[in-house]
């Protein structure tokens, strides 16, 4: 089988998410321990019955587990037979997005409508990002009056394509600026942006409504 992707790191991403040993992976796929740990280490990829049962032990799908879904946007397959669309509480909401990850912002830029994404925090009850200053989002972000803030979205989702389920959560409120004699409230919140570059302008975002749903079967 041709290797397409980083067949190890796939599979520790998958069981941390998880939460799972490789005892219980293996457990979950009828092998050993030690060959998990060898393929996790080694730049191998074995046969499809294997990646097969890997990938149903990490509750993910084949093409995932070898990569070859990485341009595509997900949840193209079918849905469940009988799905359920939940309402979910804001305490829930807060708990689904506490992790930090990626979410985006969604707000009316100098374009029109626009949506990027971001690396976040939720730090202290606020959501916490970080922004070139000056930049296209610094500048689209800022109402030009003193004191008055511009309410933004900002959403965060997971699709689970193996399960077929998901959920979305939403929160909405101002986008707040942090000054540099307020940056000692944001120090330690810890948010890396994937992209780099010099974005050091946090912003803050404390919640006014929170949403989300959540799809799973009967």
């Amino acid at each position: 089988m041709t290797h397409t992707g980083d067949f190890g790191r796939r599979i520790t991403h998958h069981r941390t998410r998880l939460g799972l040993t490789l005892e219980q992976v293996a457990d979950r796929a009828d092998m050993s321990a030690g060959y998990v740990q060898y393929l996790e280490d080694h730049l191998r990829t074995p046969d499809r019955g294997t990646v097969g049962r890997l990938a149903k032990a990490l509750e993910t799908t084949v093409e995932d587990l070898l990569g070859g879904g990485r341009d595509r946007p997900p949840g193209q397959g079918p849905g469940l037979a009988e799905p359920v669309l939940e309402v979910l509480e804001p305490d829930e909401c807060l708990r689904l997005i506490a992790p930090g990850g990626i979410g985006r912002v969604a707000f009316n830029g100098s374009h029109g409508p626009t949506v990027l994404p971001v690396n976040y925090t939720l730090h202290e009850g606020s959501v916490v990002f970080r922004t070139a200053r000056g930049g296209p989002m610094d500048q689209d972000l800022r109402t030009g009056l003193e004191g008055v803030e511009i309410k933004i979205g900002f959403e965060v989702d997971r699709i689970d394509e193996a399960q077929r389920t998901g959920w979305s959560v939403l929160v909405q409120g101002a986008a707040h600026h942090v000054p540099d004699d307020e940056l000692a409230m944001v120090a330690d919140a810890e948010v890396t942006p994937w992209a780099g570059g010099e974005r050091h302008l946090y912003i803050r975002v404390t919640p006014q409504q929170i949403s989300g749903r959540r799809i799973h079967g009967l």
